[in-house]
């Protein structure tokens, strides 16, 4: 299926109803704090994609998979908040755990562009993959959490 554009409102239909207050209200404040936002048909369901700066660089994506929406958090500056990771709940560091291995700093076998988080959670050291490493259920335990991570990540982009 060809990429196709669609509106947010298309978008949020897609989004399952105890969801939806969410992501509008993450999506406005994306909106409200300067992210651009491009919502796209892909083959496995839709996506939503904000950017922010210059040039314009992915904070986060909303997926859908089967088991439910992902948001996947582009965590550039990881280890300027690496407390706050500390406090995630045992599901969500439990994600972030098993997520891949970035092959570029554990072989040094990837694209020589790819980069990947190299941080801590309390006493553990973690090398991950900066596609899947931050890939994170939206779910009403989770979503306080994430939409404090995102936070902490936006802020820390506005302040260079």
């Amino acid at each position: 299926m060809a990429q196709e554009k669609i509106t947010f409102n298309q978008f949020l239909e897609a989004v399952a109803a105890d969801h939806q207050a969410f992501i509008e209200n993450l999506h406005n404040s994306l909106i409200e704090r300067g992210c651009k936002v491009t919502f796209e048909e892909k083959k496995n369901g839709f996506l939503a994609s904000y950017k922010y700066g210059k040039p314009p660089k992915s904070v986060l994506n909303f997926l859908f998979r089967k088991h439910g929406m992902l948001i996947r958090i582009y965590g550039e500056n990881v280890n300027k908040y690496e407390n706050f990771l500390g406090t995630l709940p045992q599901e969500l560091a439990q994600s972030i755990a098993t997520s891949g291995d970035c092959k570029r700093i554990t072989n040094n076998t990837c694209s020589p562009k790819c980069k990947g988080y190299d941080f801590m959670i309390g006493s553990e050291r973690f090398q991950k993959c900066r596609y899947n490493c931050f890939e994170l259920l939206v779910s009403d335990q989770n979503n306080p959490y994430i939409e404090t991570f995102v936070n902490h990540e936006l802020s820390e982009r506005m302040e260079k």
